[in-house]
């Protein structure tokens, strides 16, 4: 049996490590950094560098890397070894501080919107004490932020960082007006992630799989998810022994993954972790994304992250738990137990209220892409239309204090903000509304529309300045009152009644929601490229710039790697359809007629006309010749797309046109395989890659 406390975090240079091989006032001087952003002097640095030169060798770690987040979605690394000439051809281990604080990668050779040219390359790399290195593959890894020259963000952790300040700062100023004494504030995060795992050797015989990530082609099998009896259920032992290997590898990196299953779908799981910071949870999902790639490899498996790998099934997503809590450990988001608690709590309520109903464009585009695209309105996730779920009882108090009514509660007394205590609310008297968007769930709020290949950094950055932007509005306000408590309850009333529009209870898969929203004036963009159309609005510029968070120039470059990026998915996708039609669907497609057309002549000596074979081949040829011309239009609008110079109208033209063209020539070439015998088939179908692992 593994000696759980002693493996946890065995491979990361943690606050223990630190404490145990740096003296106390170095280590003090680091805690300081760490926590209240005080600058390293360089003999202090020198001491760290050496410190954790030393405790990675011990782990048999050769080379260090500074491990960072390009604007890809995922993680990168250049990795230099210790090793320095000695005199007599000998050598030693070094690393200094400044090779701790600083490198220099090249910036042009990353996504950067136009803002790095190849002439104009350099980017730096600079380490982010509030994340703890860590030893991967024989490599100590030091989690930095990567900027270029003239110090524009070229990452992820950038962003989240300053978002993670501003909240701060605008959390303060609120909880100051209430008395709290709290000094920081922070937000936390517990990503549940899905994923799909499918054998190798049959994953290797797919095309779209390796090139895409999702199955282009696939008829429908005979049981799908339709008998409900795989979540939850009784893990497989193929796939338990991979959860055992991934728990270790996790665990070793000082990740809290706690809880494991089987998903709804066939094949489908989710491993969750326990909350942490944000920065450090959406460090550590990466890692978490990068190792369950690996470890499935070592088990003959294959672990799919795209949002939607297989038709007719549930897709996945990364549920967002987010939430907010002051240095002394409270949580901001917990309904409390005294009468300032409950104003404190209504505040930050109505500002996330407030934030979600001002931004529900910024909400749907830090969690577009191409492959989000298939999942969310697709019965299994929630739809592109941003609204948010606060549970019954918290709606009806919400709703008492909208129409300054009296709350309906247990003893029918009329609620006054800051004066009573709220009605006591469980922490799980929210029932979890899946087809909701934005759920309370009692002490937090989970973003569901979050994708499973995501990067969480980017739907975080813009969830902590979108509150962080109501609360500097409310606290603008509040800070000049001369009665606290009347404008107090008059601003909670106001933004609630003005805000209603968003709070939905109800079924969020329904057909009949989508046209209640429209009629709620709620903002509906289906697609990754209308969605980017209004990252640009004024309203959003302004309220990145004066938070500090992004700059215009950046916010510019974002739009357009997102547009560039979903272009290219797409351009990948068609061609591989192609290929895969031309070279395998129609190919064993002909293969198979022509058994049946020698089958059926061979018998015409001995037996009447076989109407069976004639009918497959008639169905057969009906169907090739329909794919073949829909395959040649696909093609021709490919081919008239990819001429499109401007960004946008491309990424549109891929939306309206190549997309729905796409989905008939799946239709056509779905059909055809059912027809097909078994020793027929151009690829693996639904039913094995599905079924298999066991």
């Amino acid at each position: 049996m593994t000696n759980l406390p002693e493996l946890f975090g065995s491979l990361v240079y943690n606050q223990q490590v630190m404490s145990q091989t740096l003296s106390s006032s170095v280590y003090k001087a680091l805690k300081h950094t760490m926590e209240d952003g005080t600058p390293l002097d360089l003999d202090s640095a020198n001491q760290i560098a050496e410190s954790m030169k030393k405790w990675a060798i011990s782990k048999g770690a050769t080379h260090y890397s500074h491990w960072f987040q390009p604007l890809t979605g995922i993680t990168a690394e250049k990795h230099d070894s210790f090793l320095t000439p000695a005199p007599e051809g000998k050598i030693i281990m070094s690393f200094s501080g400044k090779e701790l604080i600083k490198g220099e990668p090249d910036a042009s050779s990353f996504p950067n919107g136009g803002k790095r040219s190849t002439f104009e390359a350099r980017g730096y790399t600079v380490w982010d004490p509030t994340s703890y290195p860590f030893i991967k593959d024989h490599t100590l890894c030091i989690p930095t932020a990567f900027c270029s020259y003239n110090g524009e963000a070229l990452d992820k952790k950038t962003p989240l960082l300053r978002s993670m300040e501003a909240l701060n700062t605008q959390s303060l100023r609120i909880l100051k007006l209430f008395g709290n004494e709290a000094k920081h504030v922070t937000t936390t995060m517990g990503p549940e992630q899905e994923y799909f795992l499918v054998d190798e050797k049959l994953y290797n015989k797919r095309k779209d799989l390796k090139m895409c990530g999702r199955t282009l082609f696939g008829a429908k099998p005979v049981k799908g998810q339709e008998m409900d009896d795989q979540y939850f259920a009784a893990i497989k032992p193929r796939v338990i022994e991979y959860m055992e290997d991934l728990n270790t590898e996790l665990w070793k990196l000082g990740i809290y993954c706690k809880t494991e299953h089987n998903e709804a779908a066939p094949a489908q799981h989710e491993m969750a972790p326990i909350f942490t910071t944000s920065n450090l949870a959406a460090d550590q999902n990466q890692l978490t994304m990068e190792i369950m790639k690996k470890v499935a490899r070592r088990h003959g498996l294959i672990c799919l992250l795209h949002e939607k790998p297989f038709e007719g099934v549930n897709g996945s997503g990364k549920h967002n738990n987010w939430s907010i809590a002051t240095n002394n450990g409270e949580n901001l988001f917990a309904p409390g137990k005294t009468p300032r608690d409950n104003a404190q709590f209504l505040l930050f309520l109505t500002a996330v209220i407030k934030a979600v109903d001002d931004n529900q464009d910024l909400l749907r585009y830090s969690v577009a892409s191409a492959g989000n695209d298939h999942r969310l309105g697709a019965n299994e996730a929630p739809p592109a239309i941003i609204s948010i779920y606060v549970g019954d009882e918290l709606q009806a108090i919400l709703e008492a204090i909208k129409e300054g009514k009296a709350y309906d509660g247990k003893d029918g007394a009329k609620l006054n903000i800051g004066a009573d205590v709220l009605p006591s609310i469980p922490r799980d008297s929210t029932d979890r509304n899946r087809t909701s968007p934005f759920a309370f769930t009692g002490n937090r709020f989970e973003f569901r529309a979050v994708g499973s290949a995501l990067s969480i950094s980017g739907p975080n950055t813009i969830l902590n300045a979108i509150l962080a932007d109501s609360l500097r509005k409310f606290a603008d306000e509040l800070e000049k009152s001369q009665n606290f408590q009347s404008d107090l309850e008059q601003l909670i009333k106001r933004e609630i009644t003005e805000h209603w529009r968003i709070l939905f209870n109800g079924n969020g898969y329904g057909q009949e929601w989508i046209e209640e929203a429209e009629r709620r004036g709620l903002k509906n963009y289906r697609t990754t490229p209308k969605a980017i159309e209004h990252y640009l609005d004024q309203k959003n510029i302004d309220l990145f710039g004066k938070l500090g968070i992004y700059t215009e120039e950046e916010m510019h470059s974002h739009s357009v790697i997102k547009l560039e990026k979903y272009c290219q998915v797409l351009n990948i996708e068609v061609g591989t359809m192609l290929e895969m039609v031309n070279k395998d669907i129609i190919p064993s497609a002909f293969k198979y007629m022509n058994l049946l057309a020698d089958t059926e002549f061979k018998m015409q000596r001995v037996f009447d006309l076989c109407d069976a074979g004639l009918n497959t081949m008639k169905k057969l040829n009906n169907l090739i010749n329909d794919l073949s011309v829909n395959a040649e239009k696909l093609s021709v609008l490919h081919e008239a797309t990819k001429a499109t110079e401007d960004l946008m109208q491309r990424a549109h033209s891929y939306a309206k046109q190549i997309l729905p063209q796409m989905s008939v020539v799946r239709e056509i070439a779905d059909q055809i395989e059912p027809l097909l015998g078994e020793d027929f088939k151009p690829f693996p179908s639904y039913e094995d890659l599905l079924f298999s692992v066991q």
